[in-house]
């Protein structure tokens, strides 16, 4: 009987010690954010097994597979959230992420959409949807998006850039030399900013001078791809 009590006890203090499913999670996230990513999988696993129902934790997983480049892993861990869950944007708008990533563009719009349905107020959702509308060359809604998301933030340089490239996909190279403008005042390391920016200062506006400065700035940065405009219509 004795050894029978100390048994008893030894796996009750076992269970009393046991970490609970919100602090598996907390250790996953703590992972997440420490960009330990293979570890933050297996924390939320080990959530999952305890709750199979935890949405919070197979969105967490999503995000950590994604980091880990394991776009159609991610894909279900999202999915998975979505059917516990279809109410939060997250899971959509990080399964809209992975789906840019493969270059599903269409399926990503659909993921931003309903990302931007359950809650519009979230400006990245705008940024990443112009993305995959410029993948599908849909120029205008693109400008769009950019737009939205310049309007909550006007310091957004990629924003600009990749609207500058909408805007000359619309053939609007006035726009877009406004749009790489704000660029380059925003980001003076941005070197492919500058190359677009040389090039059609020099094919839209014939103006030499200021398209052959910033191509040259663009070939300091390191866009070796600006030598061969420079060698041919910037002399010496």
């Amino acid at each position: 009987m004795k050894k029978i009590s100390s048994f008893i006890i030894l796996i009750t203090t076992f269970v009393a010690c046991s970490p609970s499913e919100e602090e598996l999670f907390g250790e996953g996230v703590a992972r997440l954010e420490a960009q330990n990513y293979t570890e933050a999988v297996e924390y939320f696993d080990r959530v999952i097994e305890m709750n199979p129902e935890h949405t919070s934790a197979y969105n967490a997983k999503g995000v950590a597979l994604f980091e880990l480049r394991n776009w159609d892993q991610a894909i279900e861990a999202f999915n998975a959230s979505i059917s516990i869950d279809s109410t939060s944007y997250k899971p959509f708008f990080n399964r809209g992420n992975a789906n840019l990533e493969k270059k599903e563009f269409t399926q990503a719009i659909i993921d931003y959409n309903y990302a931007n349905g359950l809650d519009p107020q979230i400006t990245d959702i705008y940024y990443n949807r112009g993305l995959a509308l410029l993948g599908l060359e849909s120029y205008e809604d693109a400008i769009v998006d950019f737009d939205m998301a310049l309007q909550a933030n006007p310091n957004q340089s990629q924003a600009y850039f990749n609207k500058a490239k909408a805007q000359l996909g619309n053939n609007n190279p006035i726009g877009a030399l406004e749009s790489l403008t704000n660029t380059v005042n925003l980001d003076q390391k941005n070197d492919a900013a500058f190359y677009l920016l040389g090039i059609t200062q020099l094919s839209a506006l014939e103006n030499k001078e200021d398209g052959c400065a910033n191509l040259k700035m663009a070939l300091s940065l390191g866009y070796s791809g600006a030598k061969d405009w420079i060698d041919k219509f910037c002399g010496n």
